[in-house]
């Protein structure tokens, strides 16, 4: 008898395509889990702060058996006050060991984020775009060697 779990769908792994969205949301979810090692995190918030690199936010926003949220973010003291950039939020799902961005400022002090943000349209474009953003930050956090432990954020920080 044929199972459908010996089926071997045939699917396109490239940039802008369903099968390489995929990828992509795998792959960060081994980097997120290299970064903050335990993905499974109890606190609500978090911190680290490399000597080489500003201090960096982590967030639980969210808990369910099969998912987490967290925001991730950086903070900079701007004259119109505390600016979160980038300021992403992400959805792990658990079970199938990936990562998405399901949300991210629309307020960017740099340029290329915002660009990104105003130029695509489509949601496989946005997704694309989001996640790749994402896959690069956290290959950047890595070799920064960002290392999270629990944070108590200041009230300024809280309300952002």
């Amino acid at each position: 008898m044929l199972s459908d779990s010996y089926i071997v769908p045939e699917c396109f792994v490239g940039p802008r395509t369903f099968g390489g969205l995929m990828a992509l949301y795998e792959s960060n979810y081994i980097q997120l889990e290299k970064l903050i090692g335990d993905i499974h995190l109890s606190e609500p918030h978090y911190g680290s702060a490399p000597q080489d690199d500003r201090a960096l936010y982590l967030s639980v926003e969210g808990s369910t058996r099969y998912t987490r949220v967290f925001r991730m973010t950086y903070f900079f003291d701007e004259p119109e006050g505390l600016i979160a950039d980038p300021d992403l939020s992400v959805r792990v799902y658990l079970d199938a060991r990936m990562v998405e961005v399901i949300g991210w400022s629309q307020l960017h002090r740099h340029e290329v984020l915002r660009n990104l943000h105003s130029q695509v349209g489509r949601d496989m474009n946005r997704c694309w775009a989001r996640n790749t953003v994402l896959s690069k930050w956290l290959t950047f956090l890595i070799d920064k060697d960002h290392q999270f432990s629990p944070a108590a954020l200041p009230n300024d920080i809280l309300a952002v």
